[in-house]
């Protein structure tokens, strides 16, 4: 390892650099936002029943395809977007484009609700993919611009902790309005809370780029295409994306299926009870996890430089057990070996997220962020519930040795990223092809520290 990367690593370790002006704040509001994301999107799922009795006739065959479609169209704009809106996060405000971004799906959103016909509501959800891809790329650089590395790994813990209690609450909210009052007031209800959240981006003063990372050094630096392949030449940044895939594909899969499975397969319950039992085991389980993961990160990150990679390998490989004993365990046994599953899954969100922000530079961070989304859905939750649902047409214990196979891999790759992590956490403010003022990317020296 070069001489000034060693004198990077070891100034970082004497000097805890505190977090910048306004990152608690910061930090409140983009938790909000995301709160309202995993709302939004999930309360399509929770009005689904409803809007497929509305568009189509009963028995139709081509209903819930058509239907399932409504999802596909989300998850293609947000993947496809997500890397060009990412690139523009790289160039211009941040706050002001998550602003826009926020009202845009908000406004798509109440769309739905204006429906009188099925086309118009896919192209509502193709909107409310759009406006998440600029706002999925931007709001964890904005994060990663106010806390340290130090800090990174609790502080997107709490942030992605949205995840699962706002996905379990958009289908609380969503049951209920569509129960009482229709489906349509389900989608308006979301707009007010969304518009006045993106207006308030609109008063928050963008972060300057780097400005908590060591090494930062004050001059621009308009990134260029070289700029951008640089991150394919971080082992870190592929190793973790890989391991994010393969993650992703799992939870997409166990997602899916487990409602369906646990219903016709074991049953378990009725559709209605084994929603509500799996929704709390993700709300309880996939908070405590990922909060829980980003502490133990941060906590070893003193003592061993890739306790990132290594947090997140371990969960995810307890999982792989724990997935295997819920398909042959009796219930209640069957959701006890759920719950850790889920959990042991979760436990990686706040670490995985803080080695993409660690190890790329400020000015191609957002745009590392928009890559690994588009990545991961592709080879992820895009891919899963098809494949899984081929496999479980002939044997559903099969499709789930099948996820216990892919966390494996995940495992593979991020027990893999653990000597890289050090070095390209160290080498992230001098990774581009083009550095201003004279610098020069340090790339040379050995593969690991």
């Amino acid at each position: 390892m070069s001489s000034n990367v060693v004198e990077n690593l070891e100034s970082s370790r004497r000097h805890r650099i505190p977090p910048a002006p306004g990152a608690r704040l910061s930090l409140a509001l983009l938790l909000a936002i995301n709160l309202f994301n995993y709302v939004d999107r999930y309360i399509l799922a929770a009005a689904e029943p409803a809007i497929q009795k509305q568009f189509f006739k009963a028995g139709d065959p081509n209903a819930e395809a058509l239907m399932g479609m409504l999802a596909t169209a989300f998850i293609v704009s947000y993947m496809l977007m997500a890397p060009v809106l990412g690139w523009l996060a790289d160039r211009t405000s941040r706050w002001l484009l998550v602003g826009i971004s926020v009202m845009v799906w908000s406004l798509a959103s109440g769309a739905s609700g204006l429906a009188s016909f099925f086309m118009m509501l896919l192209i509502t959800r193709l909107f409310v993919g759009v406006g998440e891809a600029g706002y999925g790329p931007a709001a964890p650089t904005i994060l990663s611009d106010l806390y340290p590395v130090s800090y990174r790994g609790s502080v997107l813990s709490w942030f992605y902790a949205a995840i699962p209690v706002g996905s379990a609450l958009g289908f609380v909210i969503g049951g209920i309005i569509t129960q009482h009052v229709g489906w349509r007031v389900a989608f308006y209800a979301v707009v007010p809370p969304g518009l006045l959240l993106g207006i308030l981006c609109f008063f928050m003063k963008d972060p300057r780029r780097g400005q908590v990372d060591h090494g930062h050094h004050e001059a621009e630096h308009k990134a260029k295409m070289a700029d951008y392949l640089m991150l394919l030449k971080t082992p870190s940044y592929v190793l973790d994306t890989m391991g994010m895939a393969a993650m992703t594909f799992a939870i997409g899969g166990i997602s899916f299926w487990i409602p369906k499975y646990f219903v016709d397969q074991r049953h378990a319950g009725t559709l209605g009870s084994v929603n509500t039992v799996f929704g709390g085991i993700v709300v309880v389980g996939g908070l405590l996890a990922t909060l829980s993961g980003g502490w133990a990160g941060d906590r070893l990150l003193k003592r061993f430089p890739g306790s990132y990679f290594m947090v997140s390998a371990i969960g995810i490989l307890l999982a792989c057990p724990f997935v295997i004993a819920m398909v042959y365990a009796p219930f209640p046994w069957a959701w006890v070996m759920c719950f850790f599953a889920v959990f042991c899954l979760f436990f990686n969100t706040g670490p995985s997220n803080a080695i993409l922000a660690n190890v790329t530079h400020p000015s191609v961070r957002a745009t590392a962020f928009a890559v690994n989304i588009c990545v991961i859905h592709i080879l992820g939750d895009a891919a899963s519930p098809p494949i899984l649902g081929k496999i479980g047409h002939y044997s559903w214990n099969a499709a789930f040795l099948v996820v216990a196979g892919v966390m494996a891999s995940a495992a593979f790759f991020w027990f893999a990223g653990i000597r890289y992590l050090e070095r390209d956490t160290a080498l992230a403010m001098t990774r581009l092809a083009t550095e201003p003022s004279g610098f020069k990317a340090q790339q040379q020296g050995p593969t690991h520290g």
